[in-house]
């Protein structure tokens, strides 16, 4: 069957039509994404969006202007460059870099693995961010904060600090900004 004759019948929504179609040109999908690097990811990270690019492919090609091949591999390439030039962008670098508060200062921590060094000097740092912390939060983001490393909840937060569920999440969030920002200054 003829490229055309199976996206008719894809468009139509025969899920075989769309497999045939996926299969046939999987191996084009591969040789395009084997031409980029992906931050980190992998290939097989970029063979998965070429893959959705040749989806896109065969739900929106309409005859006439260009052959299916060629729409197909337009649209193949343009998915996996809008990928990696996803991966490259800066503005996600806060999320990916960033220091959860909860998972190194909680005392739920595992230290089974630590050597006690390792354990001193985790202990020490923590002290050291409490002090340096106390600098530049108020009192009452102060509280709020190390209730919340301490793991308690918002409700708990609320109900100890005698504020609002609002008001104690309000004080978390502003903590958390200015501990970032603190945080990101002294790179």
């Amino acid at each position: 069957m003829s490229d055309e004759e199976l996206i008719r019948l894809a468009q139509s929504g025969d899920a075989t039509a769309t497999e045939t179609l996926l299969q046939r040109y999987k191996n084009a999908v591969k040789s395009v994404a084997r031409s980029f690097f992906l931050e980190g990811g992998e290939t097989e990270d970029l063979i998965q969006e070429g893959m959705c690019g040749l989806y896109t492919a065969v739900q929106n090609f309409r005859p006439g202007k260009m052959s299916f091949k060629n729409f197909a591999f337009l649209c193949i390439y343009r998915r996996i460059v809008s990928a990696v030039r996803s991966a490259t962008r800066q503005k996600h670098d806060p999320l990916n870099k960033s220091v959860s508060l909860t998972d190194n200062f909680t005392e739920e921590r595992i230290i089974s693995d630590l050597d006690p060094e390792e354990m001193l000097i985790g202990n020490e740092s923590r002290k050291e961010l409490m002090e340096s912390m106390k600098t530049y939060l108020s009192d009452g983001e102060m509280e709020c904060i190390r209730l919340y490393i301490e793991g308690h909840s918002l409700t708990e937060i609320a109900s100890r600090t005698g504020r609002s569920e609002k008001s104690a999440d309000n004080a978390v969030q502003r903590a958390k900004k200015k501990i970032a920002k603190k945080l990101e200054e002294e790179r």
